[in-house]
């Protein structure tokens, strides 16, 4: 099992999620929200968004911005059931658990977090 920041170096390592990168509008949501109404929001996301073992829209049910937490997902491979496969050997078609869950919005807010450093 890896670690958070395993997760963020390997991910580091993807042309693609490397070129994920909060912007300055998501940075002062993120200084205006606090980071514990961001965790808020990303544990809403993950339990709707990517918990249920069915998803209709799988694959396109993360918009790539308008939320700190949706650019973290794209980031992290943590948008889609498919990603989660891919990158963390998550099953696709069995509902995620509670400790699933709060892995993964650790995971996001690690990376928002990290974000907000880099100012």
């Amino acid at each position: 099992m890896q670690t958070i920041d395993e997760a963020l170096d390997r991910l580091k390592t993807s042309k693609f999620r490397a070129g994920f990168a909060l912007k300055e509008k998501d940075k002062a949501y993120v200084r205006e929200k606090g980071m514990e109404t961001i965790r808020l929001h990303a544990q809403d996301f993950v339990r709707q968004r990517l918990a249920p073992a069915a998803i209709p829209n799988d694959g396109r049910q993360t918009p790539m911005q308008g939320h700190p937490v949706f650019i973290a997902q794209h980031a992290c491979a943590c948008c889609c059931r498919g990603c989660l496969n891919k990158w963390y050997d998550v099953p696709k078609d069995t509902e995620l658990n509670e400790r699933q869950q709060e892995k993964i919005v650790n995971l996001l807010t690690a990376w928002i977090e990290r974000q907000m450093k880099d100012e």
